[in-house]
């Protein structure tokens, strides 16, 4: 491991302290491995791929994240400071904190193709964040955050904003529900994939999110 790597690790570690469980270390942690994963993988097609700023931005993220800061640079302009900091060249200071960024669904929302031109290294942190936001995980991190900003779990007199704009989902903060969160976000990120190995690994998350769901409404309903 580089000492830069330990570096952000250890800085990540101690900016997540504030946070629920559906944004903690644990989170950053299991991002950075699959993505890390996802680009070894795709090297095979793609050998100009950088793992160290892959790694680097699957570890720093979340930092200065929009959901708890509320400030739609905090996160670029914490990153590139910190890594300055560390006398880190400035043009993989940028590279980095240009992923940490732009790689969000909020962010996504109305770029249509352009978002399939962003650098690969972007798109494969993308997917390894959008693979841990699916599946098994997927589902408890959402239940987790509802909680933590105290959502009403469901109700079917409130209506899922299914084709919403970047402004629309930023203006839902603590007002969605946490179910109606599935169609509005989850359920499309499999198809908003951007590499081969991410899309072949969302498959069995969203299909597990499907299952999920069918049971909790058959519950909700008391059909079972």
């Amino acid at each position: 491991m580089t000492s830069i790597i330990s570096t952000a690790e250890a800085f990540v570690r101690e900016q997540m302290l504030g946070n629920d469980a559906s944004h903690d270390w644990a989170h950053v942690d299991r991002v950075r491995n699959v993505a890390v994963r996802i680009a070894k993988r795709e090297q095979a097609a793609n050998p100009a791929i950088d793992l160290e700023i892959v790694e680097l931005a699957g570890i720093l993220h979340d930092v200065g994240d929009f959901k708890y800061s509320g400030s739609e640079t905090a996160g670029e302009e914490m990153v590139v400071a910190f890594l300055k900091d560390q006398g880190y060249a400035a043009d993989r200071a940028e590279r980095v904190a240009y992923i940490v960024g732009n790689l969000s669904f909020r962010k996504e929302l109305g770029k249509g193709a352009q978002a399939h031109a962003e650098p690969i290294e972007l798109q494969i942190v993308q997917d390894a964040d959008r693979l841990d936001a699916i599946g098994a995980i997927g589902v408890a991190r959402c239940l987790t955050f509802g909680g933590a900003k105290h959502r009403t779990l469901h109700d079917p007199a409130i209506p899922a904003l299914v084709n919403m704009t970047k402004e629309q989902y930023n203006g839902l903060k603590n007002k969605g529900t946490t179910m109606n969160h599935f169609p509005e976000k989850l359920l499309k990120l499999k198809d908003l994939m951007k590499t081969n190995t991410g899309r072949e690994m969302a498959v069995t998350r969203h299909e597990f999110m499907l299952q999920f769901l069918d049971q909790f409404y058959a519950e909700w309903n008391g059909a079972v």
